[in-house]
């Protein structure tokens, strides 16, 4: 089965000598952790058998919290433990987008242009939550940040 570390060993190279400059640190940082996760980079350890006479290699983990390898288990443990939280009533999922002209500033400045979005768009929901023609009252809400390849936070060629 091919993993996303093969993928990076492989295309990481030319994908970061293409759009290495407009990589943030972190995007890079996790590329290289996962590129090495579990290889003879990080180091590990060895256990020999005396009786079958064979060696076993266990590598160490890179725990970047975005490993695949690392964070498999604690992320479906965290999705088990969300979905006990789930209230019994009817809920939806909304998607905000941010424009393609905010993308390359929104990359430069994440904390600030995401917190305003965040914000906003919350503020937005419950202002029409709290009208009667819609619900009439005050609603809980779940942001997540759904984050896009590098290449379409770049301005879109114009004809």
């Amino acid at each position: 089965m091919v993993e996303i570390a093969d993928i990076f060993r492989i295309h990481g190279p030319e994908y970061r000598a293409t759009f290495g400059d407009r990589m943030l640190p972190s995007h890079q940082r996790a590329m290289q952790d996962i590129e090495r996760c579990r290889t003879e980079t990080l180091g590990g350890q060895v256990y020999h058998c005396e009786t079958c006479r064979e060696y076993q290699y266990s590598y160490h983990s890179c725990k970047n919290r975005h490993c695949p390898k690392c964070q498999q288990e604690p992320a479906e443990h965290w999705l088990d433990n969300q979905k006990h939280l789930l209230l019994p009533v009817p809920h939806f999922m909304v998607t905000f987008t941010l424009p393609g002209e905010l993308r390359a500033l929104a990359r430069r400045h994440q904390k600030t242009l995401y917190n305003i979005l965040f914000r906003s768009s919350s503020e937005a929901f419950q202002e029409l939550a709290l009208d009667p023609r819609f619900i009439g009252g005050r609603i809980g809400m779940v942001g997540v940040l759904q984050s896009l390849d590098p290449r379409s936070a770049l301005p879109s060629p114009r004809a």
